[in-house]
């Protein structure tokens, strides 16, 4: 099958990351801007996984934007709602210091180019629990931006998070793509690999792979970024 629009992951894809140390960092950054506004650190972390867990869960009836706040606000009041533009000034902000826990690999935003320049559709599929505000800085810390893609997912523009398969359908549906065209690059062997159920391939980039489920690799392309461009471009 001809690869003719590309999707790549962004967190240990594009962008290098032990998950752990980046969101233990992350919450560390945003428990340090809202304590002295009254947010209990233990328990806005706590508010921020259950956020997390209402977008993951969502059956596609509002934004995950909207999943989430809602589920902020039945943990700490409606009131809290108006504190959304102090969060928004931390992913504008603050967050940047996060850069501290990521790597970088200059190939991955080679291959991304790389790939557009031969004439293929080239998407970001991150999985949207993020602001764009942040999505956008993530990708900066790669060597990319939003304008690299023609689309980007984020938590205001999405109805679904991987690993359900209606988080691709919608990208499917939204450009107007087959999936049998369509190649997803990944590096979670259980949130990427669902890509496959609509008729996508798979390539696994292994330099930050999690394999929660221990399933086998060799059942999927896998590499670094020189063999995605071997792989797509020949």
């Amino acid at each position: 099958m001809e690869i003719k629009n590309v999707l790549f992951d962004l967190d240990g894809t594009l962008l290098p990351m032990d998950m752990e140390e980046f969101t233990n960092g992350y919450f560390g950054l945003l428990t340090e801007k809202m304590a002295p506004r009254g947010y209990d650190p233990e328990a806005l972390i706590g508010a921020v996984w259950a956020g997390t867990a209402a977008m993951v869960k969502n059956d596609g009836s509002r934004t995950n934007e909207d999943a989430f706040w809602a589920k902020f606000a039945q943990l700490f009041g409606a009131e809290a709602l108006a504190d959304q533009p102090l969060f928004e000034s931390f992913y504008a902000n603050e967050f940047q210091r996060a850069r501290q826990f990521c790597g970088y690999d200059s190939l991955a935003a080679q291959a991304v180019r790389t790939i557009k320049a031969s004439g293929r559709r080239v998407v970001l599929a991150t999985n949207p629990i993020f602001p764009a505000a942040a999505t956008r800085s993530r990708l900066s810390w790669a060597g990319l931006e939003p304008a690299d893609f023609e689309l980007v997912t984020t938590y205001e523009n999405s109805r679904y998070c991987k690993p359900n398969v209606s988080y691709y359908r919608e990208i499917l549906d939204r450009l107007g793509l087959r999936g049998e065209d369509c190649l997803m690059v990944g590096n979670d062997m259980t949130e990427d690999t669902a890509a496959a159920e609509l008729g996508m391939q798979v390539f696994l980039i292994t330099s930050c792979l999690i394999n929660k489920e221990g399933k086998d690799v060799n059942a999927w392309p896998h590499g670094g970024f020189d063999d995605l461009i071997r792989f797509v471009c020949g």
